[in-house]
């Protein structure tokens, strides 16, 4: 984005998100605790807000509040809410168009989310798709885990684009100055997969990205921190996240379930109690809130809708370092040496 500097931090879509607004201005509250300084743009209800604000010491020093007479509801199709001009969604995204934002954190409906975003702030130049990218836990850290349903299909271009994109937001937002890339595959042979993944393979060693592409992955190296960024197409994405998401209340359901079954369990628990409160802490989804759709011209971050105010204070939390770390500027000079490396790279000419 060019021009002057933005007024405010972030847009807030206050109406958005299954606990709202209630959830929400309680995460600005945290949010502005972390980020002293920073300013907020509210958008929503303002006879709702403005009580609700004035509770939040913090949160109200912080935050301008600007009046949305319409929300997008959680079961509205995208192209319905394309049309409500007033909402507190479409009102935050359009603080972000005019520069008066730098980025947006909504809780609310996904698709129409994705679809606001794509219609206002377009793509970037250069780009073909955005992707929408997320952290996760590993044994060895986070990972990033991109594309996770923007796009059910990816060529490979896509997938060279979405791995320079997962790169920048690993730098940005992980603090990783030489982050590892792997694609999804269904093996780590070099022959495995269909041709857009070899392609896109032999493009990214190709790339400038080379030197930290480590080929392909399964999906096992997900959880076990095989690489920092795992790259695939939104289909298979999004089916391991959500498998990812399930595995996760299994354990927690078996832990409780071992854990009461009997009276010498329950002692077991006490003795274990120290160690399983680190583990839920490590494990907790709140510390992972906060799906960003890149490729845009602007930050744009959605928070689960189902959070409490820790998790979309967490959502906020990654909103500001892509806007501190300059994560788009990141994303353009990735792509500006791809493109430059085109005329080098037979593989990448042939993509264009």
């Amino acid at each position: 984005m060019s021009g002057p500097a933005p007024a405010f931090a972030l847009a807030v879509d206050a109406m958005g998100g299954d606990n709202a607004p209630e959830a929400v201005l309680d995460g600005v509250e945290l949010s502005a605790e972390r980020h002293p300084g920073a300013r907020f743009l509210l958008l929503g209800d303002e006879a709702r807000l403005s009580p609700l604000l004035a509770r939040r010491k913090r949160a109200a020093e912080a935050c301008s509040l600007r009046h949305a007479p319409e929300a997008v509801p959680g079961e509205m199709k995208p192209t319905a809410a394309l049309r409500l001009r007033g909402s507190s969604m479409r009102l935050a995204i359009d603080a972000v168009a005019s520069g008066e934002a730098a980025g947006v954190v909504s809780a609310g409906n996904t698709g129409a989310l994705m679809a606001l975003a794509k219609i206002v702030l377009k793509t970037m130049a250069e780009i073909d798709r955005p992707a929408l990218a997320a952290i996760g836990p590993s044994a060895r850290g986070d990972v990033v885990l991109l594309d996770l349903g923007a796009n059910l299909q990816a060529d490979a271009r896509n997938l060279v684009e979405f791995a320079v994109m997962g790169d920048a937001f690993a730098r940005a937002v992980l603090g990783l100055t030489s982050p590892s890339i792997g694609l999804l595959n269904v093996g780590s042979e070099e022959l495995k997969g269909d041709e857009r993944v070899r392609q896109a393979a032999e493009a990214l060693r190709e790339s400038h990205v080379g030197a930290n592409f480590r080929g392909f992955v399964e999906g096992h190296d997900i959880t076990a921190g095989t690489v920092d960024v795992v790259v695939t197409d939104g289909f298979t994405g999004n089916i391991a996240l959500k498998t990812g998401e399930g595995a996760l209340k299994l354990m927690r359901d078996l832990l409780r379930q071992v854990f009461t079954s009997s009276v010498p369990a329950r002692l077991g628990y006490l003795l274990a109690r120290p160690a399983l409160d680190r583990l839920r802490e490590w494990m907790d989804p709140r510390r992972y809130n906060g799906a960003v759709l890149v490729g845009l011209n602007g930050v744009v971050v959605k928070s689960h809708g189902g959070t409490d105010a820790l998790g979309f204070a967490y959502a906020m939390d990654v909103a500001m370092d892509m806007v501190t770390h300059g994560f788009n500027d990141r994303i353009r000079e990735g792509i500006g040496l791809l493109r430059r490396g085109d005329a080098d790279t037979p593989t990448l000419t042939a993509m264009r």
